[in-house]
């Protein structure tokens, strides 16, 4: 038995269905683009930890305000 009660015989079968659906040169081709967006992916993880910006302590910027309550205009008719 092979993974999840599918026989060796019965991937290959789908494999070759596969290869003929879509030829090598295709399947290649998405092979490859798939491999380039994984490592584009792990590369901008990598250097996204890397370059985590520093907060900044703003000392002596605080705001001196009041808060007043806003009465709603009067409704026209």
């Amino acid at each position: 038995m092979g993974f999840g009660g599918i026989s060796i015989w019965q991937l290959l079968i789908i494999l070759l269905i596969v290869v003929m659906l879509f030829g090598t040169k295709r399947l290649k081709g998405l092979g490859s683009d798939l491999g380039d967006a994984i490592k584009g992916f792990r590369k901008s993880m990598d250097s996204g930890e890397a370059e985590k910006p520093a907060v900044e302590d703003p000392k002596g910027q605080t705001i001196d305000a009041q808060a007043h309550k806003v009465e709603e205009p009067a409704k026209k008719d």
